[in-house]
């Protein structure tokens, strides 16, 4: 049976107000519901990859991330904070490229995403397991538990959580009362940035490098009030005014 991941074809974003990515439309409407869809973007996802590489050691699997999203790049700025991304068969470990990462969430149970999910908390158990001495090991419950209790709040208060933190929750997770010395997955500065804006399609839309909302390299203002003052004393210079 061919997946119905194959269906999707291209999609618009937009920059919510909490500054992630939200799917406004897609071009398979039958198998895909956008309603609090979030996807990820190429900084978020740079960062995800980053997250992984010290579960290397404990059997991460990349492959099983790959699977888990599509990939996408941008196509055309459509304005008002609107972007038209296009589907490319891209790896997201083996290209310099910035792309964006739909997660695959047609089938939440059984899908790729569901697939990732499981991986990396089973693998994230073994990493903590490991270099933390725990009294009583820690279990993929335990971690889960915890994990579904926030969800539960940000149910009740409404809010729908993106899938970045919802991936982060779990490679960043350390119990209550314990932190890792010299962690390997040490959270980056939200500062960072991507070197290169992707190529577009549209030549209308190279205009995008300069958008406020998709400016993810941007040079630091100078603060003109720490310019040097170059003139003589106040005093000398009335002096002179006044000859």
């Amino acid at each position: 049976m061919p997946s119905t991941t194959n269906h999707i074809e291209w999609c618009t974003v937009s920059l919510g107000e909490d500054m992630n990515w939200w799917v406004k439309e897609v071009s398979d409407e039958v198998h895909w519901d956008v309603d609090g869809l979030s996807i990820i973007d190429p900084r978020q996802m740079a960062h995800l990859i980053d997250l992984a590489e010290p579960l290397r050691e404990y059997n991460f699997d990349q492959d099983i991330m790959d699977r888990a999203f599509i990939a996408f790049k941008i196509q055309k700025d459509l304005g008002d904070g609107i972007v038209r991304l296009v589907r490319t068969k891209e790896s997201f470990f083996d290209t310099d490229e910035a792309l964006f990462a739909l997660p695959d969430v047609v089938d939440e149970v059984n899908g790729p995403y569901a697939d990732l999910m499981n991986h990396v908390t089973r693998v994230r158990v073994n990493m903590l397991n490991d270099i933390i001495d725990f009294e009583q090991n820690l279990t993929i419950d335990e971690l889960e538990e915890e994990l579904r209790e926030e969800e539960n709040n940000n149910f009740i208060e409404g809010l729908n959580v993106h899938m970045f933190d919802e991936l982060t929750g779990v490679l960043e997770y350390v119990p209550a009362g314990w932190e890792l010395d010299g962690d390997d997955a040490e959270e980056k500065s939200e500062e960072e940035e991507i070197e290169d804006f992707p190529e577009i399609d549209d030549e209308e839309a190279k205009k995008i490098s300069e958008s406020e909302n998709l400016k993810w390299d941007e040079d630091e203002e100078v603060d003109k009030s720490n310019e040097t003052y170059e003139g003589g004393p106040p005093d000398d210079e009335k002096k002179k005014d006044s000859k």
